[in-house]
Parts: structure tokens; C-alpha cells; sequence
């Protein structure tokens, strides 16, 4: 089990990096506390051309700077003004692409993440969604913009393999305003039995 070195995230094909992230395990050490899990969905975002990007057309705004970060660095933003929605930078300086974590298998920290998530048992819908598992891991705004290296946030490789016939592909989720591009197949789902 060894941290993804921050080349992992400098490529340049945002596609090939989401489908690589399934299996990995994210983790986070939050006041001491030590959570992780599986990632088993991720949604792919490539500014500027990408209509459902934050960085759709060049914009840069104070909320999506740091996807113009380099690649390993946490996008952390809010919706709705109450759920942290967890993102991973990558490609080059200047390159607005991103990730967003969508779902993991809870494995480290169970029991915290339950009491973090105000519930009594480890439910699929503990960390089904972007939202349950930002709560869960203990990841907010105040994370946006760290270097995912640890010591708060970091990713591991277990050498899970995610083998193409426990792989879903389809159109990103909750995106309607982006016309055409709500379509594109870049949400990657790993059929992991959770």
C-alpha cells in the first residue's frame, strides 16, 4: 500500500485518470482520526471545452481557482450551501481539468464515519453519493486546495484491479444545464458488492 505519487495526476487524459481511481482508496487522517475507502465512481470534468466544467470557456472565479492548480490538489466546493463535494485536480498548470469523487466502500474508520454521518450502521448510502462521503471522511472547504499527499488527504493504491466486466460507463449526473455534453459517457462506475 503506497500513496499515488502526484505524477499519477499530472497526465493529461482526465478520462483515463477517472477510470484509474476506481480501486484506489481514498483516505483521510481528520483530527487524528484515520477514514478511508474504496473509490467506486467518479465523474470526469475537461475544462474549458466541457459545458458542465466549473472552468467551461476559460471562466476563473475565486470558488474554481484551484483548478488551474496543478494535478494532485483537492477541488473542495459547496452546493445547495450544505454538501462539500470532493474533487481531485489534474493535467498541468493551467489546465482546469477535475474529478469528482462520487462514491466509495467505506474499509478504514467505519464506526467514525457513521458518527460523523449522524447514522447508527454502515448503510449503502453511508458514502453512496459525492456529499455522504466528503461528510463521512471529514473532508469540507477548508480542505480545498491541499496537496494530496497527507498528512490530512491522500490516495493509496491497494492494487484493487477494476476489471473491465465490473466497469459501468455512462452520462454524468445532475448536469442538465450542459446541453449536449450532459450526455458524454464520462462517469465511471466500479460494480464493487458493497
Amino acid at each position: 500500500m503506497e500513496k499515488l505519487p502526484l505524477d499519477f495526476y499530472l497526465r493529461d487524459d482526465v478520462l483515463q485518470i477517472s477510470q484509474e481511481l476506481l480501486g484506489k482508496v481514498l483516505m483521510t487522517c481528520i483530527n487524528g482520526v484515520y477514514t478511508g475507502g474504496i473509490i467506486t465512481e467518479t465523474e470526469a470534468y475537461r475544462g474549458p471545452e466541457d459545458r458542465a466544467s466549473h472552468a467551461y470557456g476559460g471562466r476563473r472565479t475565486k470558488r474554481n481557482e484551484v483548478m488551474y492548480h496543478a494535478g494532485g490538489h483537492a477541488y473542495v466546493y459547496r452546493i445547495y450551501g450544505i454538501h462539500a463535494m470532493f474533487n481531485i485536480v489534474t493535467n498541468s498548470i493551467e489546465i482546469p481539468h477535475a474529478i469528482l469523487i462520487r462514491a466509495i466502500k467505506p474499509i478504514i474508520g467505519v464506526e467514525q464515519m457513521i458518527k460523523r454521518r449522524n447514522k447508527t450502521k454502515n448503510k449503502a448510502n453511508l458514502t453512496g453519493g459525492p456529499g455522504t462521503l466528503a461528510q463521512a471522511l471529514g473532508i469540507d472547504t477548508i480542505h480545498n486546495g491541499l496537496l494530496l499527499t497527507g498528512p490530512l488527504i491522500w490516495l493509496e493504491d491497494h492494487h484493487i484491479c477494476c476489471e473491465k466486466k465490473n466497469l459501468v460507463i455512462g452520462p454524468r449526473v445532475g448536469i442538465d444545464y450542459a446541453g449536449e455534453h450532459a450526455q458524454l459517457p464520462w462517469r465511471f462506475i466500479y460494480a464493487l458488492e458493497m
